[in-house]
């Protein structure tokens, strides 16, 4: 008996896709709160940074200078990052999709600048890991924080490599994009709390 194929044309029901979007909303809901307790981490980071802060008649010691031009230089290109990445979400929901590889492109680039720019800081401090509790408290706190933006890089690069396939990002398929640009908003944030609490009061 010869088989055949069955060439019925599947009805996308107004239930199907709502369900689809519902699936959407609780996935960003996910991250959203895996981000919420990810901040609460940090947040416990900043209060023992302080606490050892005000137990410390010198902070940071003389040894642990800290440099403010090149943490500037590196905060003002993750933040800007911040609202690249969201022109590049901007671009998917209008189903440009060479917009949103452009503007995602830009991003990964600026996160990778950001990485080799706080690599090199390592490398001329003169002050390791060890050497006090203020410099313990500053690699502690830096290099947890660049581990995220690695893995938001990480996130930024899938989503360029998803791209690639077909109609796989639209306007109405994005939730991928988003997802990417909340964690980096969220890296940006902690840093902006980070670079203050490090670099700016410690200067004061």
């Amino acid at each position: 008996m010869q088989g055949t194929v069955d060439s019925t044309p599947v009805v996308v029901t107004g239930h199907a896709v709502a369900a689809h979007e519902e699936h959407q909303d609780l996935r960003v809901l996910g991250l959203i709160t895996f981000l919420c307790s990810e901040f609460l981490m940090f947040a416990g980071f900043f209060a023992v940074f302080l606490v050892f802060w005000g137990s410390k008649a010198e902070w940071p010691p003389k040894e642990t200078e800290v440099e403010l031009l090149l943490p500037a230089v590196n905060t003002l290109i993750l933040v800007s990052s911040s609202l690249v990445i969201n022109l590049g979400t901007k671009a998917i929901k209008k189903n440009d999709l060479a917009g949103l590889r452009r503007w995602f492109g830009i991003t990964a680039a600026m996160g990778a600048i950001f990485l080799a720019g706080q690599v090199y800081e390592y490398m001329h401090l003169g002050y390791g890991l060890k050497t006090n509790l203020f410099s313990n408290c500053f690699y502690l706190l830096t290099g947890f924080h660049g581990l995220h933006v690695f893995i938001g890089l990480v996130l930024i690069l899938g989503v360029l490599w998803r791209s690639r396939r077909a109609d796989h990002y639209s306007d109405m398929t994005h939730t991928g994009p988003e997802m990417a640009e909340i964690y980096w908003h969220f890296v940006d944030v902690v840093w902006i709390v980070l670079f203050s609490l490090i670099y700016l009061l410690t200067l004061l």
